[in-house]
């Protein structure tokens, strides 16, 4: 079922991998910078290099761009990126980070952050995943979806690597199959209290 409640959207949460680092910043750089949601991205990450992500990302955003590995409370308008070998978590209104075990053979992993933003913010709650192998994500985005949230992928036919994005459609019916394009315009238009069927008009 298609989630068509209008209710202010104030938490997004962002799942990349291969193929996704380019649409990711994109999509975080037409973020208006008064977005009334907090966003919290993961992307994986080799464990043992540097991530200049966040770096490279604030370069074209003009939200604020934070990567750190120190519990952060959620701000609107700030984008919060996972660094290499640490999960991140929403616990609260804070962004949390630990060394807990793998899933789906990488940390930082989607599914640990968009299980825990589900748990804590449910209906407030739109999950975004993008390009990507395997199937990081995707129960983490059914639970978006079963605890009220609004579940987005990008559209597979365009994703550089369709697997995530393909298996999650697979899994659930996701509320929007979008060209990245156009995901920036919808987030903010579902911060602000939009409905699904009314953000892409």
């Amino acid at each position: 079922m298609i989630n068509a409640e209008r209710l202010p959207r104030r938490v997004i949460v962002i799942g990349a991998s291969a193929g996704g680092m380019m649409p990711l910043i994109d999509l975080c750089a037409a973020i208006p910078a008064d977005i009334p949601a907090a966003v919290a991205v993961v992307v994986h990450l080799h464990p043992l290099h540097e991530s200049r992500l966040g770096s490279i990302m604030a370069l074209h955003s003009a939200v604020k761009v934070v990567q750190t590995t120190e519990p952060r409370r959620m701000e609107r308008g700030t984008v919060y990126v996972a660094p290499p070998d640490m999960h991140m978590q929403i616990v609260g209104d804070w962004i949390r980070f630990d060394r807990g075990p793998k899933a789906h053979y990488t940390r930082p992993a989607v599914d640990p952050l968009f299980t825990s933003a589900a748990k804590e913010y449910g209906s407030a709650v739109v999950g975004v995943l993008l390009s990507g192998r395997g199937q990081d994500g995707v129960a983490g985005l059914v639970a978006v979806k079963e605890c009220g949230g609004i579940s987005l992928v990008q559209d597979p036919a365009e994703a550089e690597f369709p697997s995530m994005p393909q298996s999650a459609m697979e899994r659930d019916h996701v509320d929007a199959v979008l060209p990245a394009a156009r995901l920036p315009a919808i987030l903010m238009r579902l911060a602000e209290g939009a409905a699904i069927d009314d953000a892409g008009r």
